[in-house]
This record gives C-alpha cells, structure tokens and sequence, in this order.
C-alpha cells in the first residue's frame, strides 16, 4: 500500500511541474527567444549596443533552461523556439519589445535577472 501511494505522490509531482509554465507562457516564452536571436542577427546597418546582444543571447539560454526544468520536452522547446526565429529573423531592433521580454524574462523565471547575469558573465 506504501509503495502505491508513493507511487501516486510521485506522479502527481511529476505532472505538476508543468503548471509552471502555462501555454501563454510558453507561447511568450518562444516569442521572446525569437526576438532576442533576432537581435543577436540583427540586419547591416543596424545600430545596437553590444550588451543588448549579450543580454539577449544569455535569456535565450535562461528560457530554455527553465522551461526544461519545468519539464518541456527539450524537442517541442526547439520547435516553437524555431517557429518564432523565423517569424522575427531579420527584422529591426525593437526597443520596446526587447524590454517587455526582460520585464517576462524577470517576473516569470525564478532569479530571471540574476541568471542572465551569470549566463552574460560566460559567454566568453
């Protein structure tokens, strides 16, 4: 009896790990990391500051960490990441939108801005 209540305790643990990131989330999730690597490559002529770039880079490797914490298969993570890169690749760098993705990035991974820091702090 010990072992099937166990055995519900963990499967019960286990699928509620996906209630940390709801479909909206995950849909802005992969919104953000396509604007972000559309950042990273951004179009000649392009003005940005260099840190942008880094930034972006580290909260492209921030979502995708968290949202494999919280239990996304790694291949429906990469699949969505490469729906939005094709939506944004190429276009213009958006003020604006980059900062809603930092205040997303901040308010829905724990320690957001702290661990793009350190992800910034590797990158070379």
């Amino acid at each position: 009896m010990k072992k099937i209540i166990l055995l519900i305790s963990v499967l019960f643990l286990s699928t509620s790990v996906y209630a940390d990131m709801s479909d909206s989330d995950k849909s802005k999730a992969w919104e953000c990391s396509g604007i972000y690597m559309a950042n990273y490559f951004l179009p000649i002529g392009e003005t940005f500051e260099y840190s942008m770039k880094e930034k972006s880079m580290a909260s492209v490797k921030v979502l995708k960490a968290y949202a494999l914490e919280v239990g996304i298969p790694e291949k429906q993570w990469d699949e969505g990441v490469n729906k939005a890169v094709d939506k944004f690749y190429g276009s213009k760098f958006d003020e604006a939108k980059t900062n809603a993705c930092h205040d997303f990035v901040n308010s829905t991974v724990p320690n957001g801005e702290d661990r793009v820091k350190k992800v910034v702090q590797t990158l070379y």
